[in-house]
């Protein structure tokens, strides 16, 4: 039964005899010498076995452990597909916010767009003796000049990533 339970245990956590030999500090014949039923661990290195294996001595000792029936593999992947649509559901609500900034982006730019058009560079006309309205100008005059120059790359950067992050796999007009 122990040679039995040792092995079985061993297998189910994924580990080889070389592997428990390490964790154990022990060579990987002996391990197969308690396998094979040739040899018994002491005391010490049954509890040493049980710390390892995450099993207590108790199941070590006790009756055959049962190896996994095809009920446990499909215990396993049905965890596995739960695992795997809520991770879909995190990226799409990842996509979903992503979308919605670039969307603000593009908003947020326009609207900047329409308040220069709007205001039609006023700083022009000011009276730049006055070194608190020079500096302002020249501040407003600067952010002009970049935002115009910039704005048309980072706008359609936007669109871009608006475009890339649309739901696929949907047919017709309504994918969004």
């Amino acid at each position: 039964m122990l040679n039995e339970n040792i092995k079985i245990i061993r297998k189910s956590k994924g580990l080889s005899q070389e592997e428990l030999a390490v964790r154990l500090n022990v060579v990987r014949q002996t391990i197969s010498k308690w396998e094979n039923g040739l040899s018994v661990p002491d005391a010490d290195m049954l509890i040493s076995i049980s710390e390892v294996l995450e099993t207590p001595v108790s199941t070590l000792l006790g009756e055959t452990v049962a190896r996994p029936e095809a009920d446990d593999l499909k215990a396993i992947c049905e965890k596995l597909e739960t695992i795997n649509l809520q991770l879909a559901r995190r990226k799409d609500a990842a996509r979903k916010i992503l979308r919605g900034l670039l969307l603000g982006l593009c908003a947020v730019i326009v609207l900047i767009f329409a308040a220069l058009a709007a205001l039609n560079s006023p700083y022009l006309g000011w009276d730049y003796s006055d070194p608190e309205l020079s500096v302002a100008g020249v501040v407003f005059h600067a952010f002009e000049w970049l935002f115009v120059r910039l704005a048309p790359f980072v706008l359609a950067g936007a669109a871009a990533g608006i475009f890339l992050t649309r739901k696929r796999g949907s047919s017709g007009l309504g994918a969004v």
